[in-house]
This record gives structure tokens, C-alpha cells and sequence, in this order.
């Protein structure tokens, strides 16, 4: 069970280490199940606002993702693609900031299963328009312990306010 946390003081050279440009790693130690599987979905929000989107994608290897506007996408080409209209800046991030709340998280440790829910929000530093929250919702996740490491299993993102998204997707 690992995760990794980063700091302001330590977030860009967090953010680069790991599978590429931009990745986070959840690889240090942590105490339990429950703290491994929030570090996995923090894991997600940290690379999308790191602009590391095929990192995004290679947490969902072998799982599916549904949304309201993806459909069912199954596996990492096809959730790679759902972010191929991100902008991404000159900095290479798509200057976003995923806040996440109201976490909650069920462990199966027998069965090596667990569920985790939680809110989302998604603020942006958006050019002219200055820091704004763009989305929120609500990730719905199943996950599954596979050699030891925690893995998605199925995510459905669930968005329940949408607001500007033009700076920060095309189309």
C-alpha cells in the first residue's frame, strides 16, 4: 500500500516523477488500505492537473470509466482519448486545481475490493477570466487490490454543475 502527497515545496518534482512528464506516484508507504486507495484517486486528480493525461489514462489500464458525455470507455486508449480535447498551456498543465471533499471510502480486505466516493470540484485560472470553479460532481469508484497494489476498476463520473468549460476543452 503506497502513496505519495505532494507539497507545494515539492509538487513539480513529485509531479515529474514516476511514468512521465507531469506523473505523480502513490509508491510511498502508507498504513492501510483505505489511505492507499484515497492516495489512488488523489494520484488521478494530481496528473490531470499536472497535465500528464496519458499518466491519467494508465490508472485506468484495465478498467472502465463512464461519464455523461464519454459513454462507457473501456481500458487506456479509450480513456486517453476522452482528454485529447484538453487545453493544455505553454506550461503544459491545463491550469486546473481538483479539489476533492466528502471522501469516503469501503474496504473489502478479504475480498481485496473496495468502493470510494467522493466530490469533486474543479477550479481554473482561466486567460481574461482570472480563478474560477469550471465543474463539480461526483467520482463513484470500484477498485480492486491486483499484486498487491490497488487498481480502478470502474469509475463513473457523475458531474452535477457545469460551468465555462471553453478555456479549458475544445468543443
Amino acid at each position: 500500500m503506497t502513496a505519495r502527497h505532494a507539497t507545494p515545496a515539492n509538487y513539480r518534482a513529485a509531479a515529474t516523477a514516476g511514468t512521465g512528464r507531469g506523473a505523480t506516484r502513490h509508491d510511498d508507504a502508507v498504513s492501510s488500505d483505505s489511505e492507499a486507495v484515497r492516495a489512488l484517486v488523489v494520484a488521478y486528480a494530481e496528473r490531470l492537473d499536472a497535465g500528464d493525461l496519458d499518466g491519467v489514462a494508465a490508472l485506468f489500464e484495465d478498467a472502465v470509466v463512464r461519464g455523461a458525455r464519454s459513454g462507457e470507455l473501456v481500458g487506456r486508449d479509450a480513456v486517453r482519448r476522452m482528454y485529447d480535447p484538453v487545453i493544455l498551456y505553454e506550461d503544459g498543465t491545463p491550469r486546473t486545481k481538483h479539489v476533492l471533499s466528502n471522501h469516503e471510502v469501503s474496504v473489502d480486505a478479504g475480498a481485496g475490493t473496495a468502493t470510494s466516493q467522493c466530490v469533486f470540484t474543479v477550479l481554473a485560472g482561466r486567460p481574461g477570466a482570472g480563478l474560477g470553479p469550471i465543474l463539480s460532481g461526483r467520482y463513484e469508484d470500484r477498485l480492486a487490490r491486483v499484486d498487491g497494489r490497488w487498481r480502478f476498476v470502474e469509475r463513473v463520473i457523475l458531474p452535477d454543475l457545469i460551468g465555462d468549460l471553453s478555456a479549458h476543452m475544445r468543443g
